[in-house]
């Protein structure tokens, strides 16, 4: 059975986090195996406090998921610490691990910091652990060290933070007015997926950015190169939120 590990942080009313994570491996048909970076206390309405794990606890969490299971593919979301972030990177090269998807989560929507100040600044070390990386606009500026306002500026981003070492970055446009779109760039080419601008509260989209990173390891893992990959998760993903209220 194809398997995808997570790698991310607790998320106690289910909607991101390691728990929408397994919910979307299991969705595609996927056994899904977690290691938990750090444990929050949140609802739909906002993270309002986080404790991390220990960097060799958690290097010890997925050391022995290892030993029983081949991995298929991984998704990176919240890390809370630079440690944390130094200690997936050392096990991603050590074992070689295939298919990663990194979400560089910086700050939840509502403002609250999802990595310390260090880890912050030095997310960078990650990208060329990644198969797929997959900023939204805020994580793109930051990371690309430019403004972005505009799908022109989205693909220059994704010029920028591919230079890093991450074969495929997509930008997601999901924050910019009009229609959504986000764009890929695979090295050479970008890819622009067009969406669909849905309505409703908040919490409705709670986790949206965890789930489109999840789905994405699933393709992944399941055989699909990146630019098809990224396809089928936006199209899981739009399916999932339509029949949200």
């Amino acid at each position: 059975m194809r398997t995808v590990l997570t790698i991310a942080g607790s998320d106690p009313c289910g909607g991101a986090g390691v728990q929408s994570d397994i919910k979307t491996f299991e969705a595609f048909g996927l056994r899904g195996l977690s290691a938990v970076t750090a444990l929050t206390a949140q609802n739909r309405m906002g993270v309002q406090a986080s404790l991390n794990v220990p960097a060799r606890f958690l290097t010890r969490q997925i050391e022995v998921l290892l030993e029983e299971f081949s991995v298929d593919a991984v998704k990176i979301g919240m890390l809370g610490s630079y440690a944390n972030l130094r200690a997936v990177a050392a096990v991603i090269r050590e074992r070689r691990l295939p298919n990663v998807v990194l979400d560089p989560v910086l700050r939840s929507t509502g403002g609250f910091p999802l990595i310390d100040k260090r880890g912050a600044l030095r997310i960078t070390e990650l990208f060329h652990c990644a198969t797929v990386a997959t900023p939204n606009i805020a994580e793109a500026e930051a990371i690309s060290g430019m403004d972005v306002d505009s799908l022109e500026e989205m693909e220059d981003a994704a010029r920028r933070i591919s230079s890093l070492g991450t074969p495929f970055v997509l930008v997601k446009g999901g924050h910019l007015k009009g229609r959504p779109v986000d764009v890929l760039y695979d090295g050479k080419r970008v890819h622009r997926f067009k969406g669909t601008r849905l309505r409703g509260p908040k919490e409705r989209f709670h986790g949206t950015g965890c789930m489109l990173s999840a789905a994405i390891a699933c393709a992944l893992a399941r055989g699909l190169p990146p630019i098809k990959a990224v396809g089928e998760a936006k199209a899981y993903v739009e399916r999932t939120l339509a029949k949200r209220k």
